[in-house]
């Protein structure tokens, strides 16, 4: 996804998923704690007004739309942890597994990705 875009201009915004389906409108983003990089976002997908988080990477933000490249089924059973709430490392690693994607966790089985790890300190 585009680094270079305000977050706060993807909220209310609609969301695609990869062909072309509407799967609902865009409610919150989420920030990376150790980057500050706009990581997931909160999609409504209007089914029982739930909230689908969704990973911005690498979706696209084109034509003033969100368009993911998943299923909308895919999207719509994601986890639902609520917005407005922080993300906690445990339920990041549930959605990237949830989407099949790399959590950027170095082949080491500890879910926080070594936030906290002093550099250069090797175990």
């Amino acid at each position: 996804m585009e680094t270079d875009i305000d977050p706060r201009s993807l909220i209310g915004r609609k969301a695609f998923d990869r062909t072309g389906a509407k799967v609902g409108t865009v409610e919150e983003v989420y920030l990376d704690d150790a980057t500050g990089e706009p990581e997931w976002a909160a999609v409504r997908t209007g089914i029982f007004t739930r909230d689908a988080f969704v990973p911005l990477e690498p979706s696209e933000f084109l034509d003033g739309r969100l368009e993911i490249p998943f299923d909308r089924a895919l999207i719509r059973d994601a986890p639902d942890f609520g917005v407005g709430r922080h993300l906690s490392p445990e339920q990041e690693l549930q959605l990237y597994r949830h989407y099949g994607l790399d959590s950027a966790t170095p082949s080491g089985p500890t879910p926080d990705r070594d936030f906290g790890k002093l550099a250069g300190h090797e175990e």
